[in-house]
């Protein structure tokens, strides 16, 4: 699991500031001259709409892309994974394809293989409060970056693009997950000492994870002690709160003999509940009570019913439990 970053507080809902043609300008002290050539200090000029930027939290960066789900999980639960992109208007020239990695070596936010092809890290910390925005603007820069050098991060411009804008929205949205991070280094003979560094420090961190084919969103994870379930749901938070409690005061909240649902994260603005599992439960041994639970949330996310005191208590339980990651 990614690492946690500390939250940026903001109204709830909001999209991010963007301003109509606005130029990107460096960032530099707030007491200095604006390198716009206004006269005036940074802090007085384009750095106020800077500061704006960081400071303003998009609640559901993901919000628009097929798979929000998937996006939300990649970024925040799973150690190794990688999905092809697919560019509005088609691949510039150049580019022979563009794949979303979870982890990079040496956390670089994106890479220009020596073949022109791009490679885009979703789990680095990013500048501003917009993560899309942050991932388009990276985005963009890979791909006009020289063939065989990363790319660095950097402050995003609070007009730039975001994500929704550079991507197909009809495009498929498919991960894969690997069971470490070989995909880093094709031809590993030829890895740098220090990519080759990374790459071991990666493997031997990484939690074995495998992603349901029976449900949206839903990744077996492999710890020590006991296995467990995540889950991210695209449902609203309250609605999903309501209906886990019927279902947790019902006792038929579990995935069978053994497991237990045991809380939530709060991530990106969806919640992803969690299941413990007995260590002997696998993943392809979670797809068929994984679809029945399903249908079991579908009737009880439809009932409109107030809660009873029994299930008024589930509620508090699960909502105690809840772990906000961003």
């Amino acid at each position: 699991m990614a690492k946690k970053r500390p939250q940026t507080k903001a109204p709830h809902g909001t999209n991010g500031a963007r301003s109509a043609g606005a130029e990107h300008v460096p960032v530099v002290g707030a007491r200095e001259p604006c390198p716009c050539g206004s006269g005036r200090r940074y802090k007085a000029c384009h750095g106020r709409a800077a500061a704006h930027a960081v400071a303003e939290l998009v609640q559901r960066p993901f919000e628009g892309l097929p798979g929000e789900g998937d996006w939300v999980a990649l970024r925040e639960l799973v150690p190794a994974a990688t999905v092809e992109l697919t560019l509005k208007g088609g691949l510039p020239d150049g580019v022979p394809s563009v794949t979303l990695a979870t982890v990079l070596p040496m956390a670089w936010p994106a890479l220009r293989r020596d073949d022109g092809s791009v490679l885009l890290g979703l789990q680095n910390d990013t500048p501003t409060g917009d993560l899309s925005r942050d991932l388009a603007d990276t985005l963009e820069r890979a791909l006009a970056a020289e063939p065989g050098t990363p790319v660095a991060g950097r402050q995003t411009a609070p007009d730039g693009p975001r994500l929704q804008d550079l991507l197909e929205p009809g495009a498929p949205f498919e991960p894969a997950v690997h069971p470490g991070f070989e995909f880093w280094v094709p031809d590993s003979e030829n890895a740098t000492p220090e990519v080759s560094a990374s790459l071991e420090r990666a493997n031997e961190a990484a939690i074995p994870t495998v992603r349901l084919a029976s449900v949206d969103s839903a990744y077996w994870c492999e710890t020590p002690e006991k296995n467990h379930l995540r889950w991210v749901m695209l449902h609203p938070e309250e609605q999903l709160l309501d209906a886990l409690a019927r279902l947790h005061a019902a006792g038929t909240s579990s995935l069978g003999v053994g497991t237990r649902l045991v809380g939530s994260f709060r991530a990106h603005g969806l919640t992803v509940p969690v299941w413990d599992l007995p260590t002997a439960m696998n993943a392809e041994e979670c797809e068929k009570p994984a679809a029945e639970f399903a249908e079991r949330l579908a009737a009880a996310l439809a009932s409109d019913s107030p809660l009873t005191p029994e299930e008024r208590r589930a509620r508090g339980g699960l909502t105690n439990r809840q772990v906000t990651l961003s």
